[in-house]
């Protein structure tokens, strides 16, 4: 009896070592880099994929989790890979028992009994699957992952290593390539052939070997029905539904912008773009088939934002990015052109601002020397007195060099900055009058930019793609609200291009020297897009002009955009509307002598001085006085008139609040000074 019991503590002795030497072994395992790398992608504003890259060996793999993947497919997967998979350490002792009789009784290995955890050992060190020496050593691994790791952190290892046939790896990868789709609404036939694959990706591959990817797809089918996972006849659909008979490219979308975000992104980093997928694409189709029949190497740019959050929608930086005729790859929302007539509304608001002009002045269309420049209308035609509304609504020259020259071509620059554009001038010469006709180089975003703060009420936006860079930066208005709006509701008078979807849309167009650029810029209550068109290298195209070539194009994209217009603000309370008879006189018609000019015989604003900054004191009343000039005098705040003309030299005038104001006096003769000031 003795012996016996000396005998049994020397086995559970035995046993007990056995254990803690295997114990051992198991947690002093060499773990592979559990850190896969994966492929950057670029997605939407919903999270929808816009572009993937490969990792550094050229394979895509892109990242995916459990909770992004169909869920009858991880139970089809685990039904037919590792029906223990939750139950057991990493090694499933049963399948391990028969694979092992069956290689004994064989002479080789005839099943696998590897367990999930397991394959993934294997595609983690890129080891052998049949070697008596590779499968110890994926066992080892397997249990050590088994203590490290839970069996969702396992799956998704699973997920992004799997291959799938030549440089796939991974279910999001494969479904897409395979699918055209991401993996998270999978049919049934679809999730059988991708738990199939991985098996033997090549000899299964469906856009070589169909015949071969359907039997071993059927086969998963019915154990998906064997596993109760689903139903008999849903199996037998699964099998009359085709394989894919190629494999597709994956998307490439907003490639510029896409390339762009990438350089300073971390490795495999998911970047989310402010884009709109289904907007983006649409638009990306429209510009492609636009200019696909018109004349050889034109290309074209859209851009589309909205202003009231700053969030860029939409950049089509060219019609195809691969296509090297059209020089593709030339990101042209970003390139140096010449706007043409596009800033005409912004020369017109700087009047209005400054209370030189009002939308119903007659100013004279007739030829004018301009110390030297003598502009041309387009049309080389002039109109004689005009009211400033319809002459930039005919998009006339001669008016718009004219409120120039009063505004003064630095202000005009000022005001583009204000808006965050960054236009640039040949040569090192100061800017002059030729600025305002398109003789400077500026880029289709800057000039949405613009539009879109005038859209916003002369409030400047800050145009963002990446979500983590939504924010406000503080800069003075680029407009006030009043001349911002009396600018928008000249371009909403504008007509539609012919065959146009829909009309109300506030819209410019633009033509530069010797039909180069062709140019639509718009907006509405919430977005505004520019379209630019022309040739990468610069090459005149004769005969286009941006109302025929560029309009249409902008109303197309306004209509992909969405279904209807959001209606523009009501005017502001302090926006004259009324008719040229009811205007101050000094308004009714414009006189372009060089009035800015400070001289002796022009008012010179006594108070406030231009640049100071006035308490008007709990009363809220400010005296305008005003020297030199020929009465009565005309007093304007931010282009609205404060008073009646009054032959006095001094008004008493409670403003409506403190902030930046214009402050202006025009007297008898159409002599003005203009002075900035904020008031607290």
């Amino acid at each position: 009896m003795r012996r016996r019991w000396q005998i049994g503590a020397f086995c559970l002795l035995a046993i007990a070592a056995s254990g803690l030497a295997f114990d051992r072994w198991v947690s002093q395992t060499d773990l592979p880099n559990l850190t896969v790398a994966v492929s950057t992608t670029v997605v939407d504003r919903n999270g929808e994929l816009l572009r993937a890259f490969t990792v550094d060996d050229g394979r895509w793999r892109l990242p995916l989790t459990v909770n992004d993947v169909d869920p009858d497919y991880l139970k089809a997967l685990i039904a037919f890979e590792d029906k223990r998979f939750y139950n057991h350490s990493g090694v499933d002792l049963r399948a391990m028992s028969r694979a092992l009789g069956q290689a004994l009784w064989h002479g080789k290995i005839i099943s696998g009994g590897s367990t999930l955890t397991m394959q993934v050992a294997r595609l983690l060190e890129n080891g052998s699957t049949g070697a008596w020496a590779g499968k110890i050593r994926q066992l080892r691994v397997a249990l050590a992952l088994e203590r490290q790791l839970d069996k969702d952190q396992i799956l998704n290892l699973y997920l992004q290593l799997a291959p799938f046939g030549g440089n796939i790896e991974g279910v999001r990868a494969a479904s897409l390539s395979y699918f055209r789709k991401e993996p998270n609404r999978l049919t049934d036939a679809e999730a059988a052939l991708l738990v199939a694959l991985p098996q033997s990706p090549e000899r299964r591959r469906p856009d070589r070997r169909s015949k071969a990817a359907q039997l071993a797809r059927d086969r998963v089918l019915w154990r998906m029905a064997d596993a109760r996972v689903i139903t008999d006849g849903a199996a037998q659909a699964g099998m009359r539904e085709p394989v894919p008979s190629q494999k597709f490219n994956f998307p490439v979308l907003a490639p510029h912008m896409a390339e762009r975000v990438i350089k300073d992104a971390r490795p495999g980093a998911n970047l989310q773009l402010t884009l709109d997928k289904t907007v983006q694409n649409g638009i990306e189709i429209l510009l492609r088939d636009y200019v696909q029949n018109r004349a050889a190497g034109l290309s074209g740019a859209i851009f589309a934002v909205d202003h009231r959050s700053g969030e860029i929608i939409t950049s089509v930086g060219a019609p195809d990015y691969l296509d090297g005729a059209r020089e593709g790859f030339l990101d042209m929302t970003r390139a140096l052109r010449s706007p043409g007539s596009t800033l005409k509304p912004l020369i017109y608001g700087l009047a209005f601002e400054a209370g030189r002009a009002h939308p119903e002045t007659v100013i004279a269309d007739r030829p004018t020397n301009f110390n030297g420049y003598a502009p041309q209308n387009f049309d080389n035609q002039f109109h004689g007195d005009i009211r400033l509304r319809k002459a930039l609504q005919l998009s006339l020259n001669i008016p718009a060099v004219a409120l120039l020259q009063e505004v003064g071509p630095p202000q005009l620059i000022a005001r583009m900055r204000r808006a965050g554009a960054n236009p640039q001038f040949p040569g090192s010469g100061k800017p002059g009058l030729a600025i305002g006709l398109g003789g400077l180089g500026v880029s289709l975003r800057d000039m949405v930019s613009l539009y879109a703060s005038i859209a916003r009420g002369g409030v400047p936006v800050d145009l963002h793609e990446r979500k983590e860079n939504a924010g406000a930066t503080e800069r003075a208005p680029v407009l006030s609200p009043v001349a911002a709006w009396y600018v928008a509701d000249i371009l909403s008078g504008m007509a539609p291009p012919d065959n146009a979807p829909r009309g109300g849309l506030a819209y410019k167009t633009g033509t530069s020297y010797g039909h180069r650029d062709a140019w639509a810029i718009g907006f509405d209550g919430q977005h505004t897009i520019g379209v630019w068109l022309g040739r990468p290298d610069g090459a005149a195209m004769p005969g286009a002009l941006g109302r025929d070539l560029a309009a249409p194009l902008l109303f197309e994209s306004f209509a992909l955009l969405k279904p209807s217009l959001t209606p523009l603000p009501n005017p502001p309370p302090e926006a004259l509307i009324v008719s040229n008879a009811e205007l101050p006189q000094p308004l009714q018609k414009f006189r372009a002598h060089g009035q800015l000019i400070a001289n002796i015989n022009a008012p010179q604003i006594a108070f406030p001085p231009n640049g100071a900054r006035i308490d008007v004191g709990g009363a809220g009343f400010l005296a305008l006085k005003v020297q030199n000039g020929r009465p009565p005098f005309t007093w304007l705040a931010n282009g609205h008139p404060v008073e009646p003309a009054s032959f006095e030299r001094q008004v008493i005038w409670q403003p409506d609040g403190p902030g930046h104001m214009s402050i202006a006096v025009i007297d008898a003769t159409g002599k003005s000074q203009r002075v900035e000031v904020v008031l607290e």
